[in-house]
């Protein structure tokens, strides 16, 4: 006799169902599984479904009773309710994502709940007037870089600000340095201060350790040059170096003496 249609794949769709509509909360009886799975076009009888919970429980699935006996949901799973509300907060709260790549993540953060916690995370999604980047290619900058920095290799892009539009002051336009001559340093590490993400590399030419901001970057290339700047970077400690530069902005270190009114 042929097995039925979808038999092979029932045991991932019955998990895929108790992950997505139960939580520790919620939970579903044999006969909803059961029709659920109809939905997929997976015929399931009654007792193979004791079966597979009891499967999936071996498998390690928190397969417990949410609502008492004859419902069947997932208890604790690999990130807890409030361990993503942290990441959605972080996502939220980071200006070098643009506002259309915060809702994907938090999209992809909220599948890792179940229908009914992902309501309480959505509830926090207020991304739309936050200050953002408006450079929507900081994910991939973020990718080569870190690929950069793992093959040893030099990079050369563009670096640019922001600045008023030719339309007026409602509009904003990017403004290249160096009149879009493409920088070549070397990359040494990534750091995230003040809300901004920040690569720090060896200038050669200069021969001193600059930084920029990731998301200023664009056409970022990997070169064929292995990077310069081992020996300065042996004794670079990124702490000192953050405080030295609060604020990311360059000059030289002084001793200030400041008076003020007590008050």
């Amino acid at each position: 006799m042929a097995k039925r249609s979808g038999q092979k794949l029932k045991l991932l769709y019955l998990m895929k169902i108790l992950l997505e509509q139960t939580d520790e909360d919620h939970g579903l009886t044999i006969a909803q599984l059961a029709q659920k799975l109809e939905e997929w076009g997976v015929s399931a009888e009654r007792k193979s479904l004791y079966d597979d919970l009891e499967t999936l429980q071996v498998y390690g699935l928190d397969v417990i009773s949410p609502q008492g006996r004859g419902s069947y949901g997932v208890g604790s799973r690999l990130f807890e309710v409030a361990e993503l509300k942290l990441l959605v907060d972080a996502v939220q709260s980071s200006r070098f994502i643009t506002a259309k790549k915060s809702r994907e993540l938090i999209g992809k953060v909220e599948s890792l709940a179940s229908v009914y916690q992902a309501q309480t995370l959505q509830r926090q999604v207020y991304v739309a007037n936050r200050i953002k980047t408006m450079n929507e290619s900081i994910y991939y900058n973020i990718d080569a870089l870190h690929q950069a920095i793992a093959q040893g290799k030099q990079i050369s892009f563009r670096y640019f600000q922001w600045a008023v539009g030719e339309a007026g002051e409602d509009t904003v336009a990017r403004r290249f340095r160096r009149e879009g001559e493409r920088y070549q340093v070397s990359p040494w590490a990534l750091t995230w201060d003040d809300e901004n993400y920040y690569l720090v590399a060896y200038d050669t030419p200069e021969q001193k350790i600059k930084h920029f901001r990731v998301d200023k970057m664009e056409g970022i290339r990997l070169e064929r040059e292995k990077r310069d700047g081992a020996e300065q970077f042996q004794k670079f400690d990124m702490a000192v170096y953050s405080r030295q530069v609060f604020g990311m902005y360059g000059g030289e270190e002084a001793q200030v003496r400041l008076r003020f009114a007590n008050h």
